[in-house]
């Protein structure tokens, strides 16, 4: 299947663009039998019907969840657990790796990825069971690796305080990545995680330019702000990396060795990147997202990820779908490595190497009847 063809592509809808919104399409559920698609009778009144389109609301779904922890054995991944007390995510990124995801629930990875959004309000709960069961042993566990931990919603649930409550109970390692400055609301539980080596922090900062950053990731923090974060969380003596993430070429790669020296300037000790990734609907997603957007650039943002993905707008290879392939995608990473040699971001101050395991412990359990005397 062609890579802009799939689930509803550019080339078959009108946008269905929002304020505030990252998406510009809302794309079928792939595991469906059945697609729709908009058709213009002939009387030239599609584009008319979708010109104004009103603002869509975000709705909240009470999860079931059976289980606390997610499990993988990725190679691309430092972590074999993770915890994600949302799914779906209202900062609206349009390249988010998680969008298919919503697809398992019956929703698409589109619009209805920012905006109807599940919680799991007994996540806490499940975890600090799963963390007393005999045998658990403890690895530092990702909070948000799937959809982020502190996006607006938090801000009213705080589903994510609670989980971290739990882990600073029992002594359990956490790294947690986000985009959400709601991150300094915890402020309090991460500095007693930090002073026990239990927690690293990372900030994901994609671009320092206001106007892109408005409309690829609509509703989370501005850039400042996520700097800002992380000299707040360094001051207070957490340790605290950036992400600069994604990486798309022709768009915001060239941003990189400022991003990064912005990232040293504001107390940051850690940084990563990534290439940008568009599996399933995505790649047909960011592209009307592109021709929304940027019309000038389309075609030269996508021949250039064609580069650094064999030919194709994406390869899932192990070892490969962080990172890309080819001479664009070689001058990236070499780009990348001397930037963190030049503003000391390969973790050599102000870390003591990996979190402690070493700490956990499950909290002895209330006795159900009274000791014999």
């Amino acid at each position: 299947m062609p890579d802009g063809g799939a689930y509803g592509g550019a080339t078959t809808m009108p946008s269905l663009a929002r304020k505030g919104r990252g998406a510009v399409t809302n794309p079928g559920v792939r595991y469906e039998s059945s697609h729709a698609e908009l058709y213009d009778d002939g009387w030239g009144t599609l584009d008319a019907d979708f010109a104004e389109l009103p603002p869509l609301r975000t709705t909240l779904t009470r999860e079931a969840s059976r289980s606390a922890l997610s499990w993988n054995d990725s190679p691309d991944l430092g972590f074999d657990r993770s915890l994600n007390p949302y799914r779906g995510c209202e900062h609206g990124c349009v390249y988010c790796y998680a969008r298919p995801a919503h697809a398992y629930v019956g929703m698409s990875p589109g619009l209805d990825f920012e905006t109807k959004l599940m919680f799991k309000p007994n996540l806490p709960e499940l975890l600090e069971k799963e963390l007393s069961r005999p045998g658990y042993e403890a690895k530092p566990v990702a909070l948000g690796a799937n959809t982020d931990p502190y996006q607006p919603v938090e801000r009213t649930l705080g589903i994510t305080r609670r989980v971290l409550e739990v882990l600073e109970t029992f002594g359990h390692p956490v790294t947690i990545v986000t985009k959400g400055a709601l991150v300094l609301r915890d402020l309090d539980i991460l500095q007693r995680l930090a002073a026990r080596n239990l927690v690293h922090v990372c900030l994901s900062v994609t671009t320092l330019d206001m106007k892109l950053a408005r409309v690829m990731e609509p509703r989370a923090a501005n850039p400042l702000k996520r700097l800002a974060a992380v000299t707040d969380l360094a001051k207070a003596g957490v340790p605290v990396g950036v992400l600069a993430a994604p990486m798309i070429p022709g768009l915001n790669d060239m941003e990189m060795e400022r991003i990064l020296e912005a990232s040293a300037r504001a107390g940051a000790t850690r940084a990563g990147y990534v290439l940008l990734r568009l599996p399933l609907e995505i790649k047909a997603m960011f592209e009307a997202w592109l021709q929304e957007h940027h019309p000038d650039r389309a075609a030269r943002v996508l021949a250039l990820v064609r580069e650094t993905r064999g030919g194709r707008l994406y390869d899932a290879r192990f070892g490969q779908r962080q990172t890309g392939t080819g001479p664009y995608a070689e001058l990236l990473a070499q780009r990348f490595r001397l930037a963190l040699r030049r503003f000391g971001l390969d973790g050599r101050q102000g870390m003591r190497g990996g979190l402690d395991c070493s700490q956990f412990r499950a909290p002895q359990a209330a006795p159900r009847q009274l000791a014999l005397l």
